[in-house]
Formats: structure tokens, sequence, C-alpha cells
């Protein structure tokens, strides 16, 4: 992409909480796509939430640049919580308008910024997220200012990115003109199961796990992720397996409902971010459970079908998509505690969902083909915006209910 005055290398990424990956999947996403491209010989700026207050004692600069791996984080500091979040976007765009290179935005959140952006003339690819408005936790007005956002986002970006096909079938509906690609999220194919892995091991061992005896979760623990109905459904009997949550556990009250409704079969493991630990507790999964209720292409989940686990998953359009043959899907709490009843008895059903989970991520899932897709697009060279697949499946979104 050129014709902004900017070398075509450059690329500026904003709307996640930065890098090194510790939050979720965003994160994740932008450390793979700025690792490849900076190997590439892209000059990639990420920018990165800096913890703490403006003009902190240890270091008063607002902004500060961090070289990371070939790529550069520059860190922008602000106050904790939502003010502060929405403050991070807003100097980091400003920032990156006095910068070369197209904005990748992950995200629709504060999509009213990007009007800024698109004045001033410059490319911004949008990567639309999910339905992140649809999402229990958010109380009426943050809705409301959620989906203003992701109505104007659709309209001013340059290019936009659906994860998901259901994603892009809400692009069009919203506004019908725009154009967007479809480019799923990837994740990296890991080898078979080893029991003798000396970091599943240790792992297991600390949690009082063993290989191959239990359900995995692994998400934030939100009431749009399931986890205490999952929780709740492990818990109504005793199992023969166990059920290991990764996730942090605060102190809100949806946390301590978590906690309190689990029996003794659960083991809460904490937030994870070292990557080979979380690699080793996949593989060594006898099933990964997948709470999610809204789309699109959930990364933890495509995570799981490239390590080849058999899948329990919410019943909805994205994740049917997502999972296909590797998974078996709940709608209500007694449907998920039979579910996990035939997890425990059923050896074929696992060992065919283990290779169907194979072969949909190497159909639609791998990490190299989804790195490449966003080269070309940002370097101006991509195919015309995919065409959206038809599944029987449908979300329930038309273009008058996709109003605000």
């Amino acid at each position: 992409m050129t014709g902004e005055g900017s070398e075509p290398s450059a690329l500026l990424v904003l709307g996640c909480r930065g890098v090194p990956a510790a939050h979720g999947g965003f994160e994740t996403f932008a450390e793979h796509l700025a690792l490849y491209l900076a190997d590439r010989g892209w000059r990639v700026t990420v920018y990165c939430q800096g913890d703490g207050t403006i003009g902190a004692p240890r270091d008063r600069r607002l902004i500060r640049d961090a070289p990371w791996r070939g790529a550069i984080r520059r860190i922008v500091r602000v106050p904790s919580g939502t003010a502060g979040s929405l403050l991070f976007d807003l100097i980091a765009l400003l920032d990156a308008l006095r910068r070369p290179g197209p904005l990748l935005v992950l995200g629709y959140n504060t999509g009213l910024f990007t009007l800024v952006a698109r004045a001033c003339g410059r490319t911004i690819v949008l990567n639309m997220d999910g339905l992140e408005w649809a999402r229990l936790k958010w109380p009426a007005p943050v809705r409301w200012w959620l989906r203003l956002n992701e109505c104007i986002a659709v309209r001013v970006a340059t290019h936009l990115v659906a994860d998901h096909p259901r994603i892009a079938d809400r692009v069009r509906a919203l506004a019908p003109a725009a154009v967007c690609t479809t480019i799923p999220y990837g994740a990296p194919a890991l080898p078979p199961p080893d029991p003798g892995d000396p970091v599943l091991r240790d792992m297991l061992a600390a949690h009082g796990l063993a290989f191959a005896a239990y359900a995995l979760v692994v998400c934030r623990i939100e009431p749009d992720n399931s986890v205490l109905e999952i929780v709740r459904a492990f818990s109504a009997r005793q199992r023969p397996f166990a059920l290991a949550i990764v996730g942090g556990l605060r102190s809100r009250l949806y946390d301590r409902a978590v906690r309190d409704a689990a029996g003794p079969g659960v083991r809460f493991l904490g937030a994870l971010y070292d990557r080979a630990a979380l690699a080793a507790l996949r593989r060594g999964a006898l099933v990964y459970v997948h709470g999610h209720r809204v789309g699109g292409t959930n990364p933890s989940l495509v995570e799981a079908l490239g390590a080849g686990n058999a899948v329990i998953a919410h019943d909805n359009p994205f994740n049917r998509w997502t999972a296909g043959a590797a998974g078996l899907f709940f709608a209500e709490e007694a449907a998920l505690a039979a579910l996990f009843d035939r997890v425990a008895t059923d050896a074929a059903w696992r060992t065919s969902a283990r290779r169907a989970a194979r072969a949909r991520h190497a159909e639609s899932f791998q990490l190299a083909p989804m790195l490449e897709a966003y080269e070309r697009l940002l370097a101006g060279r991509s195919e015309p915006p995919t065409s959206t697949v038809r599944e029987t499946a449908e979300l329930n979104c038309t273009q008058s209910n996709c109003a605000l």
C-alpha cells in the first residue's frame, strides 16, 4: 500500500494491549504477525498499553520505544481501567498519524477514532473481531457505544477483515459497499501428545492432574464464555477425569460463583501466557471444552484444533463452522453434562474427533497461510475480497436487526 508518502514496508498495529502476548487472541495474533513481517523486512510498530499512571516517577515519558525481536514496541503509559484503555487508543492513533505506513486496527471498539485517520487520508485495515456488543457482560450504554463504533468502522475503514464467514455477512448487512476479506485465524500445528514431555509432566504434577485425564478450558472467566455452566455441568456428578481451567479468577461476583460451584475435580490453573506450557496442556488433554457464545473465529478454539483436541463447544454458528466434525455441541447445562458422560466412555468418538480436528486445522487454520494473506493485503497485493461461505447454520443478522 503506497501513495501516502510512506515506505511500503512500514506497518502500525493498533487496538490490542500489545506484545508479547499476555491478554487474549488479538495480542497473540499481533505477536505472530509482527514477528513474521519483521523477519520479512517490514518495519513493524505495535502500540502497547503501559501500566501505571501518566508521568510515573520511574519514567516520565508518555510514549517510548522498545525494540522487540525485530519489531518496535511503542509503549503508551496510561491509567488502568476502561477510561485508560480509551485514552490509550486515542493517543496511539494520534501518534500513528505522525508516522508512515498503513494502520492495522484490531477491533472496532473505538471505531469513532478512525474517523480522524480517514480524514487525514490514511489507509486503515480493520479486523472486525466478533460481536463485541452482544457480550452479556456489557451494560446497555456500553453495548450502544460498541454498536455505534461498529457501524462507523465498517464505513470508514479502507479494507475490512472478517475472521469468520458470519462476520463477513454482518459487514455486508451493515455496509453493502464495504471492501471485506475473510481471513480466519491461524495457529501452529502441534505434534502428537507426549506423556514424557517434561514441561507437561511438571504442569500436571503441580495441579494434581494426569495425562489424558482432564478436560481443558482456556478462556477469560466471563459469562459470555459459559464458565459457570461448564463448572456446574462437570460438578453435577463424579467424573473419571478432572476439569482444568486456564484463566485468571478475580474477586468479582461471577468469579466467586464459579469457584463456589466447583466440585473436587475442578482445578483452577490461573492465567497462563507461557506458550510452551499452554501447548503442552493442550496436547495432554482428554478433550477441550469451549464455551464461547459470541464469535467469530476464536483463536483458542483454533489452537485446540491445531493440537488435535476433541472438542465440546457451545452450540452457535461460529463454533460449528470452526470446529466442524471435531466437535460435539451443547446449548444448556444438562446437554453438557451428558456430553461429559459420553467423553468418558466413547473412545471411538475421541479418536475420530481428534483426526477431524487435525484435518479441519490443516484445511482452514494453518498459521503460515493466514500470515501470508495479511502480508498480501497490507502490501496492496491481495486477491479480490473473498465471498462468504453459506452454511446451514445461519447467524441471526439482517439489515433491519443490525441497526442501532
